[in-house]
């Protein structure tokens, strides 16, 4: 029962997220940290990331982006088998806007036929491939206003589709 009220308690978590940053019009959001109230910020992006910036100081991190994919998993994972199936997927393609198109395919690293954790979780940002010019794995406020000191088209992993990420799709 307790596995089963954590699992509910992620998924209503993970669901309120999606629905929110779907909905957002203005594209700005309203995060409530534990223990108090903090004032709407603009989102970087249309399809930024800001639910994932964990310790609200406006750097988005590759670990911080890990530990989103992980919950993201941990939510799909409906068997709790550690894997992802083809039925599992479209989980994925629920809980987060910018994974709408994603498919197990591109997951899939090995080509089982299912997705690991590690698979999953170890796949690069295309937003901090993006906006990343130091290649610090973080991306910090002057550099996503483009007045980082690096040097133009710096930084960045490659991966699908250029500059780490999901690929031209997403």
């Amino acid at each position: 029962m307790f596995n089963h009220t954590k699992r509910t308690r992620l998924a209503i978590g993970i669901l309120v997220i999606a629905v929110s940053s779907t909905a957002c019009v203005s594209h700005s959001y309203a995060q409530m940290p534990p223990g108090g109230a903090q004032p709407p910020r603009p989102d970087p992006l249309a399809d930024g990331p800001p639910i994932w910036d964990y310790d609200h100081d406006g750097t988005y991190t590759c670990d911080e982006w890990k530990r989103y994919m992980d919950q993201i998993f941990r939510f799909a994972d409906q068997n709790h088998d550690g894997f992802l199936s083809a039925s599992e997927f479209p989980a994925v393609r629920r809980a987060e806007r910018t994974l709408a198109q994603a498919d197990l395919g591109y997951f899939d690293d090995n080509r089982d036929g299912k997705v690991s954790r590690s698979e999953f979780v170890e796949k690069p940002s295309r937003f901090i491939g993006q906006y990343d010019k130091n290649a610090d794995c973080k991306v910090t406020p002057a550099e996503l206003k483009g007045t980082s000191s690096s040097p133009p088209g710096g930084g960045g992993r490659p991966g699908p589709g250029g500059h780490g990420g999901f690929g031209a799709k997403f």
